[in-house]
């Protein structure tokens, strides 16, 4: 049975772009750009950020060590921020609908950056901000730790008071699906042009 949802929030609920955020910092000087940033996992200075090792004031300096000019904060947050394409209001009103049936909760590993910004500005688009949407919000920089950790998913199970056996997991990678499911949650994976509320109709319908 299915009580809760929790969501990934890039590839699930957000459209990002990788290569966006690749030739923004490429435009910025930064020539090893495409080394540190994956689809579903980053490196460097960048996954320290995710994992809550270092501040968003760390990063933005060792970042300019790898830059041929100084550029201020707001150039460096918004290239990062390329990483985000939107959310469709569309999207956002599917989670209003289901947050009517289920508790929403969201697991992402993200950054303090976007978080604050582009996130935070996307959520926004139809008129609530992002506490609306969901009963509860772990990132991997408060858990001080990324999925497809362990110590992230039981962070999250402890924090909203969950059952994972009764909790579905939405995520765009197959790896974090997959643990997922060896830590006790159901899950399903998001492809390309999936829409959430479609695959959650199709995962109920096989349990009728």
């Amino acid at each position: 049975m299915v009580k809760n949802l929790m969501f990934d929030l890039g590839g699930v609920i957000m459209d990002i772009d990788r290569n966006h955020c690749v030739k923004a910092f490429e435009k910025l000087g930064m020539e090893n750009i495409d080394s540190f940033l994956g689809l579903y996992g980053q490196k460097g200075p960048f996954l320290q950020l995710e994992e809550g090792k270092i501040s968003a004031d760390e990063f933005r300096a060792e970042i300019r060590k790898m830059l041929p000019r100084h550029v201020s904060d707001e150039v460096m947050d918004a290239a990062f921020n390329e990483f985000l394409i939107g959310i469709p209001v569309s999207r956002l009103r599917s989670l209003e609908q289901l947050h009517r049936h289920y508790p929403l909760y969201m697991l992402s590993n993200t950054n303090p950056i976007m978080m604050n910004s582009r996130i935070d500005a996307c959520f926004r688009a139809d008129g609530h901000d992002i506490n609306y949407y969901f009963d509860g919000i772990v990132t991997s920089y408060e858990a001080l730790s990324c999925k497809p950790e362990r110590r992230i998913f039981d962070y999250a199970a402890r924090k909203f008071g969950i059952d994972p056996g009764e909790t579905l997991f939405f995520d765009d990678s197959q790896a974090n699906v997959e643990a997922a499911v060896s830590y006790g949650y159901q899950a399903v994976i998001i492809r390309p042009g999936e829409e959430f509320k479609t695959v959650l109709d199709n995962y109920l319908s096989k349990d009728l």
